[in-house]
């Protein structure tokens, strides 16, 4: 990963808010309940943060290879729920990957000079 491109930064955040998110709900809730709050404190501060700088990678993702409305909506989602944002940058790299390689193999179209005649 070389963080140009913003599908690149998108799959980075979507693995740290992810992990941040599995360790605030399994690891952090239950030692809050058990009387050890910093765990809680700390990581879900930490996932807020990051998940405002997944939002806007989100959305610069959506601006650069026209995602529909319903796409991103999902995206901006998965953030809040434990690991549906590994499941959604799989599918999500896979398809704008898909749409790259379709739109590098289109010819295209430049008259030639047949057409001039």
């Amino acid at each position: 990963m070389n963080l140009r491109s913003p599908l690149d930064r998108y799959r980075l955040l979507a693995y740290i808010v992810g992990t941040g998110l599995v360790i605030l709900f399994f690891v952090g809730v239950p030692l809050k309940h058990y009387g050890h709050p910093a765990v809680a404190q700390y990581v879900g501060i930490a996932h807020g943060f990051l998940y405002i700088a997944y939002l806007l990678t989100v959305i610069e993702l959506g601006l650069r290879y026209r995602l529909k409305p319903v796409r991103l909506l999902a995206l901006a989602s998965a953030g809040f729920v434990p690991f549906v944002s590994f499941i959604a940058e799989h599918y999500t790299t896979k398809y704008v990957r898909a749409r790259q390689a379709a739109l590098a193999g289109e010819p295209i179209d430049v008259p030639t000079s047949a057409e001039f005649d």
